[in-house]
């Protein structure tokens, strides 16, 4: 995969960086090891550093020259995964696990921090924005409430995540929703319990749980339309603790996932409208608690343009797939985009043989993928902010 020489200079340096963060993974909002590995890196490098930026976040800013300004994102948070491989670099951190690969983003970053700072083949500014809480958290959101746009003022905003599923060197950019929202809810049913024995004396809210759960799924099969997308998954369900006693309460907990903005509108009311329907049918209540987590990821199309322009001219026209598949899954950089314009992109990481995806106890980023990266973020840089 032809990459800039200076950074692929730089593979073992940023493996090693990668791996050590790996080693010491840190869950959303307490990434203090982690902020403090990145921030004396950014120093070492001679970049301006600024830390506490939405609680554990770091920006970085390197100025030079009179162009405009670019901000360039990565996630550094890890999940609550007791890791299962065998890796020489596995957590220490019991039950916490870089298996999403943000170790490897943040060390992608800090090499095209590095490289830049060295090289400065660029006029105007470069904010480095090293971001924590990415998982369910919104650390996004949290930077951009914290000022982050004000403080550090950008033009156009990117963000990058590797993807196993796509082969390794193989970009992804695609403008228009490429990620869905997050969305989640909480149903409590509530009825009367009994004896198992003597079911005719209860109001069972098991089978009115097990009613909705049916009738959640006509969400997305009748009440929307076919070429538009919704996910509605009942992810947990929890009632009783005993084999012969009838529980008065069930609660079921899940997710919902929509890339259209009318689409996602119409979710609430409808669970709403059918859990309270099922229940009062069955002479119980259903009292829904739902929250908007993530919004849609919609990139723009200027900015998804110059993304796949820098691509092209790291790995090639060939390599860069431009209508991916869009993903339901969801991304806190969503935030970022809805304050500026920008575009969030993919870079294929998948290996042959055992890959594991994200999430998985067993996922490991692919260390051959981290000077593609960084020389994407590098060629970004160099590519608009041209002296």
């Amino acid at each position: 995969m032809p990459v800039i020489p200076a950074i692929a200079a730089l593979q073992d340096e940023m493996t090693a960086w990668r791996r050590h963060l790996h080693a010491h993974p840190e869950l959303a909002f307490q990434e203090h090891e982690t902020a403090a590995f990145v921030a004396e890196k950014l120093e070492s490098f001679g970049i301006d550093v600024y830390r506490g930026i939405g609680g554990t976040g770091v920006v970085g800013t390197l100025a030079t020259g009179e162009g405009g300004a670019i901000g360039l994102r990565a996630d550094m948070d890890a999940l609550p995964i007791h890791e299962e491989g065998a890796l020489a670099h596995r957590s220490v951190n019991a039950g916490r696990m870089h298996a999403c690969g943000h170790d490897g983003h943040t060390a992608m970053l800090l090499g095209a921090a590095r490289y830049l700072a060295e090289t400065r083949r660029f006029s105007g500014t470069v904010q480095f924005i090293f971001q924590p809480a990415e998982e369910l958290e919104g650390g996004a959101r949290v930077m951009v409430e914290d000022g982050l746009f004000e403080r550090f003022p950008v033009d156009a905003v990117y963000g990058l995540h590797n993807w196993p599923a796509q082969p390794a060197g193989i970009f992804g950019i695609g403008d228009g929703p490429v990620m869905a929202c997050c969305d989640t809810f909480e149903l409590t049913i509530e009825g009367r319990g009994g004896h198992g024995a003597m079911p005719h004396l209860a109001d069972d809210p098991i089978v009115v749980a097990a009613e909705v759960v049916t009738a959640l799924q006509t969400l997305a099969s009748r009440r929307t339309d076919p070429l538009d997308s919704l996910v509605v998954s009942v992810t947990g369900i929890t009632a009783g603790d005993s084999f012969n006693v009838i529980p008065g309460r069930a609660v079921l907990r899940g997710t919902v996932r929509a890339f259209l903005p009318s689409v996602r509108d119409a979710v609430e009311p409808a669970i709403r409208r059918l859990a309270e329907g099922i229940a009062g049918a069955h002479g119980i209540t259903a009292k829904l608690d739902y929250h908007r987590r993530y919004p849609p990821t919609v990139n723009h199309a200027q900015e998804t343009r110059i993304a796949a322009r820098a691509a092209e001219a790291v790995v090639g026209a060939e390599a860069v797939e431009r209508k991916p598949t869009p993903s339901t899954g969801a991304e806190d950089f969503s935030f970022m985009l809805e304050r500026k314009p920008g575009s969030y992109v993919w870079l294929g990481s998948g290996r042959e043989g055992d890959n594991p995806p994200l999430h998985n106890a067993c996922y490991d980023f692919n260390d051959t993928v981290l000077p593609v990266g960084a020389s994407w973020w590098a060629s970004l840089v160099e590519g608009e902010l041209a002296p």
